[in-house]
């Protein structure tokens, strides 16, 4: 059996690293926070001192880390996969990076003797937990065969992209067209109150009709009652319009829904809701009307 590892426990590596732990019986875990370990070691899992330990003991590493700098930390850096001087080592990285990124990190690790694929995820927290992600792979059809069995026992639509880099694109195209169908929301949703339509009604209407979507289904109920708290931020999301901005420049594509898309984005973010998640676009335009999408009990709720 393949000896595998896995670096970054958090949010979303959490509920991998356990769920492919369950399917292994055997598993080496790495985070920069030892508490993060700790369920995973009660679990049965190994936990390492360094990548680098990691990498002298595996054959397979799979990481989950929040953005470019970190996964040049784990295998660069000090105490990074490259101090082991392994040798038929494959990294799977689940990071959502510029596609740039992933290209330049495979290149440098092809010069240690290293296999690096790019392997981003979608999905929330509580899907990483059920195994139900989905998974986007880029790399070589050996390596997606190698990777596969673990892949499985994560996520429930797992796609082979191509080669490195396409995992990357798959995975920020589609975080895009999702973040459409948000910004749609927060624009529309703030004018539905402004005419004198039921914020509750229009709720039903948006998750139920031809307007229905996961970002409604998800969302929408989250804006009633003034939960923006609860996902990702705009500001650690902000890679995946990076991402489209540099394919549409390479490939010269018009995007102006996509353009408008980023507007409301950054409107969002210069108004101080950065640390919010996307939901919170909604909030500049109900500052602009002068209204609240939320419900009755909420709105009673606060007097």
């Amino acid at each position: 059996m393949t000896n595998v590892g896995f670096i970054g426990l958090g949010r979303m590596g959490a509920g991998m690293a356990n769920n492919i732990l369950s399917k292994t019986g055997s598993l080496r875990v790495f985070d920069a926070h030892e508490g993060a370990m700790r369920p995973l070691v009660e679990a049965g899992a190994t936990a390492c001192v360094s990548p680098a330990e990691m990498a002298q003991n595996c054959e397979l590493i799979f990481m989950c880390l929040p953005y470019a700098p970190e996964v040049r930390s784990a295998i660069f850096g000090d105490g990074g996969i490259a101090e082991a001087k392994p040798t038929g080592l494959t990294i799977v990285d689940t990071t959502t990076l510029d596609r740039t990124d992933a290209l330049a990190i495979a290149s440098e690790t092809t010069e240690l003797g290293v296999d690096y694929w790019d392997c981003p995820i979608s999905g929330m927290p509580f899907r990483a937990k059920d195994g139900t992600l989905t998974v986007m792979f880029g790399g070589s059809d050996a390596a997606f065969e190698m990777a596969k069995p673990y892949l499985e026992q994560v996520g429930t639509s797992i796609i082979h992209c191509g080669p490195i880099g396409t995992g990357q694109a798959m995975k920020a195209l589609n975080n895009i067209i999702y973040n459409v169908n948000i910004a749609a929301l927060a624009e529309v949703l703030p004018l539905t109150v402004a005419v004198g339509l039921d914020p509750e009604q229009v709720a039903q209407i948006v998750m139920s009709g031809s307007s229905r979507s996961f970002a409604s289904e998800y969302f929408v109920p989250r804006m009633l009652e003034a939960k923006f708290d609860t996902d990702f931020t705009l500001s650690a999301a902000y890679k995946d319009i990076v991402n489209v901005e540099r394919m549409a420049e390479e490939t010269g594509a018009a995007l102006p829904v996509v353009d408008a898309m980023i507007g409301s984005y950054k409107a969002a973010i210069e108004a101080g809701y950065g640390d919010e998640p996307k939901s919170a676009m909604l909030k500049v335009y109900e500052e602009a009307l002068g209204v609240a999408f939320r419900s009755a009990a909420f709105r009673k709720s606060q007097g």
